[in-house]
């Protein structure tokens, strides 16, 4: 999947600045086309900078750590029990091993938003 779909996308810049995309289908070159334009900023300042966010959210997610942005969410990094599952073909039992996985939790600005 190239994108993300969305109801409402609020990318909250500081207290000052926060755009809306509403009902669409986003990728990451609609984003970035949206962050320079909203942001005036040049197509390769807003790649930049995204890759650095993401970049930045991936590294300290890594390192067992959590990353809040107040007023959008939280990224945080939990860890899912080794279980037993089945092959959906043949119905086997199968083991499935202990995971870390990635959690977003959204903030209350970003709820009421939708709301």
């Amino acid at each position: 999947m190239d994108g993300f779909h969305l109801k409402y996308l609020i990318l909250i810049i500081d207290k000052h600045h926060a755009f809306w995309v509403e009902d669409f289908f986003v990728n990451k070159s609609e984003l970035i086309e949206h962050i320079a334009k909203h942001a005036d900023i040049s197509k390769a300042a807003a790649a930049r900078a995204l890759e650095a966010t993401v970049g930045a959210v991936k590294t300290t997610l890594k390192k067992g750590g959590t990353v809040s942005l107040v007023g959008f969410g939280t990224f945080a990094v939990t860890k899912r029990a080794a279980r037993t599952g089945r092959n959906p073909r043949t119905g086997a039992a199968i083991k499935i091993k202990s995971a870390k996985v990635p959690k977003f939790r959204p903030g209350k600005a970003l709820k009421e938003a939708l709301n």
